[in-house]
């Protein structure tokens, strides 16, 4: 019987960045087209922020200047700017709001510390009685210690959770342990796998 749902938070609960905005951004900072990504997040420094060794100022200051970025205030700027790219997928939003009224939520997320605060800007902390995030803890996914941590927290065996994640790695990790997993696309196709779970259930 499944009593709790995890989700992970990045491109998941928020949606995907389109690629022309990336493409945009490449533009203005003037760097190589298709290259962000890679700057950013295969950064030693964006691994050293996910379990917490350094905090998010100190990630956006030490990939500066590979974006083009010379001072603290042009950091700072594009910093805000690209946070505020971020939006929630509102299908996902949708389903979150449907799954609370029979089941317990949690986010286990590879984040840097803070993703809590984050949930809460954005007035949807309420949906998840816990949030695991790689930062505060010190280790992530596919770490078999993170997702026992969220079993502890719920209260909560393995068989009786479904994880969502959009990393075959992190799902196949899930699935390691005992959990149902699914890896995600799109909302659409999420909540047909959930009806094929019998967590859903269609009304006739």
């Amino acid at each position: 019987m499944i009593k709790a749902i995890l989700f992970d938070f990045g491109r998941v609960i928020s949606a995907q960045k389109p690629k022309s905005l990336f493409d945009c951004y490449e533009v203005e900072l003037n760097i190589l087209p298709g290259t962000i990504n890679d700057l950013m997040f295969e950064s030693p420094f964006w691994q050293k922020a996910l379990v917490g060794e350094i905090d998010m100022d100190t990630y956006w200051q030490a990939i500066g200047p590979q974006l083009n970025l010379h001072s603290p205030a042009a950091v700072q700027a594009f910093q805000k700017r690209y946070y505020l790219d971020e939006k929630i997928n509102p299908d996902t939003f949708e389903l979150l709001k449907l799954l609370i009224k029979q089941y317990q939520l949690a986010v286990v997320s590879n984040h840097p510390p803070g993703l809590g605060q984050w949930l809460k800007q954005w007035d949807i902390h309420w949906l998840f009685e816990h949030v695991i995030c790689s930062g505060d803890q010190g280790v992530a996914k596919p770490d078999p210690e993170l997702f026992y941590l969220a079993l502890n927290r719920l209260g909560v065996t393995a068989s009786e959770v479904v994880f969502i994640d959009d990393t075959v790695e992190h799902v196949i990790a899930a699935q390691g342990l005992g959990m149902r997993s699914l890896l995600f696309t799109t909302a659409e196709k999420l909540r047909h796998e959930l009806v094929d779970l019998g967590v859903i259930r269609e009304k006739a």
